[in-house]
């Protein structure tokens, strides 16, 4: 078995979410999940085939969300995974629908942050075994990091 990291390529701002799928109906059934849910959402997204044709499948209303998607699944290559890159939206808007679409099996990761997808590769294929999202903790939050953060979540308009 061979281990390798692969760092995913986005735009700073842009966000990623990664999971598992079984289907070649996943693009489609992404893509109606998260413009039924957001509308004028700008994404991209990209699915692996790990049998028949074994394409990267891939959709999206956005070109460079579709370049990413289509780019970093080709450098991950791991059997039946997808990757949706969003620019303008954040994943707690779209991953409560995207849990209900029936062919995906795991969501890995929803994140900003820079990413590292560790996949491992045997004989008989290529899997993810999971992933590197941002960095370590640096210490506790103080008083005044718990008030920070609940004026942000206000802020961005997730409390009121």
């Amino acid at each position: 078995m061979e281990l390798e990291s692969i760092k995913v390529k986005k735009d700073e701002e842009m966000n990623v979410i990664l999971g598992q799928s079984h289907f070649i109906k996943t693009v489609e059934d992404i893509y109606e999940s998260l413009v039924t849910n957001v509308p004028d959402i700008k994404f991209g997204v990209a699915f692996c085939e790990a049998s028949g044709d074994r394409l990267v499948r891939y959709d999206g209303t956005d070109e460079r969300c579709k370049e990413l998607a289509v780019e970093n699944a080709r450098d991950i290559n791991a059997g039946h995974f997808f990757i949706i890159v969003l620019d303008g939206t954040y994943p707690i808007n779209v991953l409560p629908r995207l849990k209900e679409v029936q062919e995906i099996c795991r969501i890995y990761c929803a994140t900003a942050n820079p990413l590292e997808v560790i996949v491992v590769e045997n004989g008989s294929g290529r899997g993810i075994l999971g992933v590197i999202d941002g960095s370590p903790t640096i210490g506790v939050e103080a008083e005044e990091d718990k008030e920070w953060r609940n004026s942000f979540l206000r802020d961005i308009g997730y409390k009121r």
